[in-house]
């Protein structure tokens, strides 16, 4: 595996910091947040110093029960290739449920969920991630995530569950020290016990960030410094196998730069801390990427079964499947539409502008009878016309500017730029008339 060294999670807001940071080997962009035709400069003069640029999937969805889409593989496919990347990654997770395989509406949960660890889940899996690699220019290697909640029945350890996709699927693992973490505060999983499990020598490389804990529960903000545990966790993975690449996180709430420079020299020090000794080296894969010979049409249908309850009942207010703890489920339901009220108000930053402090509460008050079906976007819109034709907003001024907003948005081509312009749905008649 290619050595990566030292990185750290490229962000726009903190772009040029990132430039002027020593000792950079290597940067992750979120893939979706990079147009191929129309990279960032930013990356671009990286990439021109020999700086390797890996993007990171958020959107596939490769724990569901449906089978990748094309235009998604597609998509991260010219990423790969524009960036010039020597592998790509994506999350071991589900992120919508729903459609043909239920006879059910399509949900969006807008955040990465945890797949139960069952045959039946690994099975699809194991072909989802087939899917990918032969779609993909260059390798794959998929992350595992942090969790407030955890299935009832699962038949492996994460360990155990990780172990069986490299395996099988030759796919490579990128490891999140942070989430091992959070899994441990939040589920009672033993750090230690998951990487004595795991094959190690099918490792890319890892992952570092920071959280916060609040009435028992660690959430994985990506926003807050990387906190003592999770350094000793890297430093227990590098004294059992040296990392090709280990990578800090920051997503939101960036400090100033001589801090982050600061947290990348710590995540350093734990890494040489627990260099001494290493045991493993002798796990290969026996994947050969080829279809097991299982069907996996009813292993399918009896995930999304699973996947479209649990996801209903996080974001329709649906009751709570048989096994899962109702408090946690009402943690990660509030963790969910507060993600959700958080990025609309990133892709659509007029929205709060208009609103003011009444944006947060009428959108977590929409988000609980309108659950998301298609992305942040989508949202924005959905929400702006929830509020013109309901009730609740009264202030003549912001309902005027929030008509304007949706009205110059809602169509195929902004509003400015359609003489004549006709507005054909039933809604937006009813909009011109108040």
């Amino acid at each position: 595996m290619e050595r990566l060294g030292t990185g750290i999670g490229w962000r726009p807001e903190i772009a040029d910091a990132v430039e002027a940071m020593p000792g950079i080997d290597w940067v992750e962009a979120v893939a979706e947040n990079v147009c191929p035709g129309h990279l960032p400069e930013s990356l671009l003069r990286l990439r021109e110093r020999g700086v390797t640029v890996v993007p990171h999937g958020v959107s596939l969805g490769l724990g569901g029960a449906d089978r990748p889409d094309a235009g998604r593989l597609l998509a991260l496919a010219e990423r790969a290739e524009a960036l010039g990347s020597p592998l790509v990654t994506e999350h071991i997770a589900f992120v919508r449920a729903g459609g043909p395989l239920t006879a059910s509406p399509r949900l969006e949960a807008g955040h990465l969920l945890p797949v139960p660890r069952t045959r039946d889940a690994l099975d699809v899996l194991c072909e989802n991630i087939r899917i990918a690699q032969d779609a993909l220019p260059v390798p794959l290697a998929v992350e595992n995530i942090a969790a407030l909640v955890a299935w009832p029945g699962e038949e492996m350890t994460e360990g155990q569950f990780l172990y069986d996709l490299a395996d099988r699927t030759g796919v490579r693992l990128l490891i999140d020290v942070a989430n091992l973490h959070t899994n441990h505060v939040n589920r009672g999983e033993d750090p230690a016990e998951a990487l004595a499990e795991l094959p190690l020598e099918a490792i890319a490389y890892v992952h570092v960030a920071g959280g916060f804990e609040r009435d028992g529960v660690w959430h994985d903000s990506h926003a807050h410094p990387v906190p003592r545990p999770v350094l000793d966790i890297l430093t227990d993975l590098a004294s059992r196998v040296s990392p090709p690449g280990v990578l800090l996180e920051r997503d939101e709430n960036f400090p100033e730069p001589a801090e982050l420079e600061g947290e990348l020299a710590a995540v350093r020090e734990a890494v040489e801390k627990g260099a001494g000794t290493r045991a493993g080296g002798a796990w290969r894969a026996t994947g050969s990427g080829e279809p097991s010979g299982v069907p996996t049409e009813p292993a399918r249908q009896r995930l999304a079964l699973a996947q479209t309850a649990l996801l209903s009942a996080l974001v329709a207010g649906t009751p709570v499947p048989e096994g899962f703890d109702r408090v946690r489920l009402g943690v990660q339901a509030r963790a969910l539409a507060g993600k959700r009220a958080d990025v609309v108000a990133k892709v659509a930053p007029e929205l709060p502008v208009i609103l003011g402090a009444g944006y947060r509460p009428a959108f977590l008050a929409y988000a609980q009878g309108a659950p998301m079906t298609g992305g942040y976007r989508r949202d924005a819109l959905d929400f702006a016309e929830h509020l013109l034709l309901g009730g609740e907003l009264r202030d003549a001024r912001a309902r005027r500017q929030l008509r304007e907003w949706w009205l110059e948005r809602s169509g195929p081509a902004p509003r400015s730029r359609r003489p004549g312009i006709r507005l054909a749905r039933a809604t937006r008649k009813v909009l011109l008339r108040r």
